[in-house]
Formats: C-alpha cells, sequence, structure tokens
C-alpha cells in the first residue's frame, strides 16, 4: 500500500497525505489536485475506489416510466445525444410493470457512481407520492433534474410542456370547427400533467363555447395512458354525445379513433380526435393525427444543459421551465356535425 501511495503520489507531483486525503474522500483538498491524482491513478492502471467513481465516470442516468408509448423512446433520444456531445455517458432505467421500481432504479444508479440523474414523468408527477426520496437524493449530493410533473415540495429544477396552453390550443381549434361536445380523455387524476390539462380544457370550454366548470367537468374521462384506456374514455365520452375527444396522449387517441369504428362512426367525419405528444410515425396513421406537439427536442436540451450545471457546481434555481406546444392539424379533425 505504501509502495502504491509513493508512486501515485510521485506520478501526480503531489505529497502521500494528499494521496492518502483524495483516496479517503477526505476534504480540503483542491479539484484541480483530485483530479491530478485520480489521473495518475488510471495511468498507473490502479483501480479507483468505487466511491471516487462518482464525479469521473461521466455517467448520467435517466428514468423513464415505460418504452411503450413513443414519447419516452423520442425523449430519452434526444437528451442522450445531448449528454454524449458533452461527454457524457447515458445510462437508460426503465421502470416496467412488476419491474424495478423508481426508487430501486434510482439506488442502482447511485451505487454505480452517476453524476447525476433525469426523471422523466416519475413519481414527482403524482401528487400523491412522498417527495422525501428527492430530499434524500439531494442530501447525497446527487444533482438530478426532473421532466413533466412540477412539485413545490421538490428543491430541483423541472421542465414541463405547458399543458394548459396545449388543451386551450385544442379546445379553440375543435371550437373553431363548430364543435360544442368536446370530450376530455386523460390518465388518473392523481398526476400534476392531468390536473393541468383539466385545467386547461375547463377553461377553453369556458370561454369558447360558455360552459361552466361543472359542466365540462363531466366531459372527461379518466383512463389508463394506453390504446385500450383511450379506446375506453372515448366510448363513455362518445356515449355522452361528443362528437370531438381530446386525448392526453398519441396512443389514447389511437384507441378513440378505434372506438369511433367499433359504433360504426367515421374519423373525422362524425368524430374528431386529437392527440397530444407528436410521437413519431403518428403522421403515417389513418388517417394522419392532428395532436399536440411536445418540444420534445427543446425540453430534452433544456434537462441536459440543467443538469450540467447543478453539476459543475452552479445550480439552476428551484423553478420550472415552461415550453410551449404547437397543435399539428392534421387528418383526424373536421367539421362538426351540421358544419359541411
Amino acid at each position: 500500500m505504501t509502495a502504491r501511495l509513493a508512486d501515485i503520489a510521485a506520478q501526480a507531483g503531489v505529497s502521500e497525505a494528499t494521496v492518502s486525503r483524495v483516496l479517503n474522500g477526505k476534504p480540503g483538498v483542491a479539484a484541480g489536485t483530485r483530479e491530478s491524482v485520480l489521473a495518475a491513478l488510471d495511468v498507473l492502471g490502479y483501480e479507483r475506489p468505487v466511491r471516487l467513481r462518482q464525479r469521473s465516470a461521466g455517467l448520467v442516468g435517466l428514468i423513464t416510466p415505460e418504452l411503450d408509448n413513443p414519447i419516452f423512446p423520442a425523449l430519452a433520444q434526444v437528451i442522450g445525444q445531448a449528454l454524449t456531445r458533452q461527454g457524457y455517458t447515458p445510462v437508460l432505467a426503465t421502470q416496467t410493470p412488476g419491474g424495478s421500481t423508481e426508487d430501486e432504479l434510482t439506488e442502482m444508479l447511485v451505487d454505480r457512481g452517476v453524476s447525476g440523474i433525469i426523471f422523466v414523468s416519475g413519481l414527482h408527477a403524482d401528487t400523491t407520492a412522498d417527495t422525501a426520496r428527492y430530499d434524500q437524493l439531494r442530501g447525497q449530493g446527487v444533482p438530478f433534474v426532473l421532466i413533466n410533473g412540477f412539485s413545490p415540495k421538490v428543491q430541483a429544477p423541472f421542465v414541463s410542456p405547458d399543458d394548459r396552453a396545449a388543451m386551450q390550443l385544442a379546445v379553440t381549434h375543435l371550437s373553431a370547427l363548430g364543435h360544442t361536445r368536446i370530450g376530455l380523455a386523460v390518465g388518473p387524476k392523481r398526476f400534476v400533467p392531468v390536473l393541468r390539462k383539466i385545467e386547461g380544457f375547463v377553461a377553453g370550454m369556458q370561454e369558447r363555447l360558455g360552459l361552466g366548470a361543472e359542466e365540462a367537468d363531466e366531459l372527461v374521462q379518466h383512463s389508463l395512458y394506453t390504446l385500450e384506456g383511450g379506446q375506453a374514455a372515448a366510448t363513455a365520452l362518445i356515449g355522452r354525445g361528443c362528437t370531438a375527444i381530446i386525448c392526453a396522449s398519441d396512443m389514447m387517441a389511437l384507441g378513440a379513433i378505434r372506438a369511433a369504428r367499433q359504433q360504426g362512426l367515421r374519423v373525422p367525419q362524425d368524430v374528431s380526435v386529437v392527440g397530444f405528444d407528436d410521437s413519431p410515425l403518428i403522421a403515417f396513421t389513418d388517417p394522419p393525427l392532428t395532436t399536440i406537439r411536445q418540444p420534445v427536442q427543446a425540453m430534452g436540451q433544456a434537462a441536459v444543459r440543467t443538469l450540467l450545471e447543478e453539476i459543475a457546481g452552479t445550480p439552476a434555481p428551484h423553478t420550472e421551465f415552461v415550453f410551449m406546444p404547437e397543435l399539428v392539424v392534421r387528418g383526424s379533425t373536421a367539421s362538426g356535425p351540421g358544419r359541411g
């Protein structure tokens, strides 16, 4: 051990005591000196102690809920590319039903010494979840950024699309086409993006169609963010006389189209459908889907930029960066009944 310390000290041009301090993770060593010692370890072919790999391996964890919804791989690709360009190696950790939980994935990434973590649509978006897990992560000195779903209790930067504005865009589009019975198919009520979409929808219905909050609320159907979920929600909304349906994901929108066709209705002649995300390939469905485009590129790059600032020790404020979505009009929306 002493011989090894002497070799490292000579290679790094520092004292053996300094090498010892670095290897034992003791404070009071300048960052440049610390890097010299770690570089000397590498040059001499010594393994870095596990705890010292944390800030030098350049790994960044990315935790996503699942990869079935195309929006998550799209975000992962943008984030992965942005990290790679900055010399970091992205580590994708995906939650699967019956598989690892967000907490288990976080622990696994921290054990592997990641420099930081980006959470996409994680427990931070769930209003019923305990946010103490994020305080604990901050206490461990691991920087992180959260995408989708703001929580005032979590001390970290957030990146989100403007869900309220998105719904108002969709309501404006459909009401301009002459639809007066517009339904909203969304996920479970406990999620922040869902609550925001409902707020935007209700505000849009009040503003464009003069509907009261209670009347608008009756046109909201909660379901799962899946094709089957969209189908179930749309079936219920069509049963309530809706001639247009706004869905909280493109997958749900595909389910809504299926629901309409099962009832012998045509899209868009009898029922108009609007999706959310503008996932890859969604322009090529039958009919091509009108949808709200999430600014994936801008959001992914902002998340990486913010995380790297945190890693560099110049943390961004505890705030939410909100990105404006846009309406992409294609073939799944048309004039309402009696309008052509």
